[in-house]
């Protein structure tokens, strides 16, 4: 086999077909990003010099109505969430400040609220992009989580109520929802047809421990609108990623129904998330991403016990030589040693080799 590129690479994983080695991508902080950047120095390509494949993102330019101004360390998007900067000793990190429609009581009130429109953003530019982007690297593009709107837009402890309070006022706020997503992304994908790899129809349904909702809750409200944006990948003919943290396995066979790809981040130290029984189970029709542990090894291990994560991760997810995509599970956070990160992509290099 050949020496691949970092398209070629990723495109042979995601397919579920033998790529020469396996490859890698990269989730970070804006710290970690400064940190490596010091220790690699002006002009140097730290994916280059990692051997990280990565993905390269391309998407719309927002020219729709001015956004609020903010005071200073905040920031707002046009759905009107806005964020607060809160500094903790391990980094800087966006906390939700407001959800906008936190005091919605009816369907009326939903209709009073400024939906975002696709005609606010300007597609133009997107085939360009996406065109330069792909003669190296697989292009993602679009974001869909329905559920994770839902918990921004109302608050997390009101959007766990919801379902169980008001049926009817649910559906009309996830569907408004699902609503805008579909429209938006069916333009950026006419923008650039044929040219984007990936999109995300993805979310947050598990929490360290297990599901953050039912199984049943997940079926009635979520899963139809999330069909909804799949189908409109495929169509496409874009493969579907979908980020879900977290102890989800109770919501893999539905999301495997349902047509999803690729799954991120697989966190392994969650029950039910163990790489040979997600290998074993859905391997035939997924390719996993991530699996490094970002809450331990990572962060607090040493270098070797990041090597020895990352040749268990290998042996389980690209045990029949394909169907993996090394990343660590989520962004690599600040308090990362930059020996840490160096000795997972190195060892990724070295021991990935298929």
């Amino acid at each position: 086999m050949g020496e691949m590129n970092s398209r070629e690479r990723m495109l042979a994983a995601v397919n579920l077909e033998r790529p020469d080695r396996v490859p890698t991508d990269i989730w970070a902080t804006w710290e970690v990003w400064a940190k490596l950047k010091e220790h690699f120095g002006e002009g140097v390509d730290i994916q280059e010099a990692l051997h990280i494949d990565g993905m390269a993102f391309v998407g719309p330019e927002y020219v729709g109505p001015p956004l609020p101004e903010v005071a200073e360390g905040e920031m707002v998007d046009y759905w009107g969430i806005r964020h607060r900067a809160i500094r903790y000793e391990t980094g800087t990190y966006y906390e939700l400040s407001l959800n906008p429609l936190a005091e919605a009581e009816t369907i009326e009130d939903l209709e009073r609220y400024p939906w975002p429109n696709a005609d606010w953003f300007d597609y133009s530019k997107m085939r360009d992009a996406a065109l330069a982007a792909r003669e190296k690297q697989v292009v993602m593009s679009g974001y869909m989580a329905i559920f994770y709107l839902h918990n921004l837009l109302r608050g997390l402890e009101r959007s766990l109520i919801d379902p169980h309070d008001d049926a009817e006022f649910t559906h009309h706020l996830v569907g408004r929802i699902s609503d805008f997503f579909y429209e938006h992304h069916r333009r950026m994908f006419e923008a650039a047809d044929g040219l984007v790899d990936v999109a995300q129809v993805t979310d947050d349904f598990g929490s360290q421990t297990g599901p953050l909702i039912s199984v049943e809750t997940f079926r009635k409200f979520y899963r139809p609108q999330m069909q909804r944006c799949t189908d409109l990948c495929h169509e496409f003919g874009i493969k579907v990623f979908h980020h879900d943290d977290g102890a989800i396995r109770p919501f893999l066979p539905d999301l495997v129904e349902m047509g999803i790809d690729i799954l991120n981040p697989v966190q392994s130290a969650c029950p039910g998330m163990e790489m040979e029984g997600l290998k074993r189970d859905f391997g035939g029709k997924l390719c996993f991403h991530g699996a490094i542990d970002n809450q331990k090894v990572i962060p607090f291990g040493t270098p070797e016990e990041v090597r020895q994560a990352v040749r268990h991760a290998i042996d389980a997810l690209a045990s029949d030589g394909t169907g993996y995509i090394l990343a660590p599970c989520h962004n690599l956070q600040a308090v990362t040693p930059v020996e840490n990160i160096a000795a997972m992509y190195d060892e990724a290099w070295r021991y990935g080799k298929l």
